[in-house]
């Protein structure tokens, strides 16, 4: 882990997520000016999806290439294609579709009506990030730019939940995930050792219901308890959180606003 975290506390969850879109434009475009291209891993949820929201509607979206632009996926529940609680689904609702994506450098995860159950999609996933990493990536995933996870109330993150089997994976980038606590049970997911590859993570946490969540995984915990605790970047760890999320943050970590 290089360095520790750093925090930027909005005012709501709006300019959260204007504010990250506006982020990760910069992000996106700076890539593509060095390399030619950029690798963004998406989160679901409602502040994965919120930031999409913010990004579709952002007058500078078209500074980006988006035919160079490689999307990946964290997490998704295992569900039909097209299901409306597919994280993929609901990225193209936000913003997919409404953008010059280049077809073959988007990579949604399996979805349950294919020919795979859950476990063989993560070996399928799992394959075809090996397949786009290249020797500079010096490791089985490529190195994403940027990777975005959700906070939940109970600290997972991608579908990463406290004390199950896969958080405490270390050797496969992506599994199957059964009897998941929040519906639906089944999904399939990178693992933390996939989710350290990135330059960057970038933990979205807005809400009362996530204040609890922020503190605990801020304050020192194991990640088999608190997976966010675990989610780390390469170069920069950066969680971006509205006042209602940091509310419980301990005074050293945010320090309260004085009146």
């Amino acid at each position: 882990m290089t360095g520790a975290p750093q925090l930027v506390v909005h005012r709501d969850k709006e300019l959260m997520a204007r504010a990250a879109a506006a982020r990760l434009i910069t992000k996106i475009v700076d890539a593509q000016s060095a390399r030619g291209y950029a690798s963004v891993v998406l989160t679901g949820g409602r502040n994965g999806n919120g930031l999409l929201a913010a990004l579709s509607s952002a007058p500078a979206r078209d500074a980006i290439d988006w035919s160079r632009l490689d999307l990946w996926w964290g997490d998704e529940r295992f569900l039909p294609d097209g299901d409306p609680e597919r994280n993929y689904t609901q990225a193209r609702e936000a913003l997919l579709d409404s953008v010059p994506l280049n077809p073959a450098r988007v990579h949604p995860m399996p979805a349950s009506d294919g020919p795979y159950e859950a476990d063989a999609a993560a070996e399928i996933y799992a394959a075809e990030l090996a397949a786009a990493a290249g020797p500079e990536d010096h490791g089985p995933v490529p190195t994403f730019d940027v990777l975005m996870l959700g906070v939940g109330p109970d600290t997972h993150v991608a579908s990463l939940f406290p004390e199950l089997p896969a958080v405490r994976e270390t050797e496969r980038t992506v599994v199957g995930v059964h009897g998941a606590p929040k519906p639906p049970p089944t999904r399939v997911t990178l693992t933390l050792p996939a989710i350290r590859s990135a330059r960057e993570v970038w933990l979205l946490a807005a809400g009362e219901d996530k204040a609890k969540a922020a503190a605990i995984a801020l304050s020192g915990a194991g990640e088999i308890q608190a997976p966010a605790a675990g989610a780390y970047g390469r170069s920069r760890t950066l969680w971006l959180l509205d006042t209602a999320a940091a509310s419980q943050l301990p005074p050293e970590l945010y320090p309260p606003s004085v009146a």
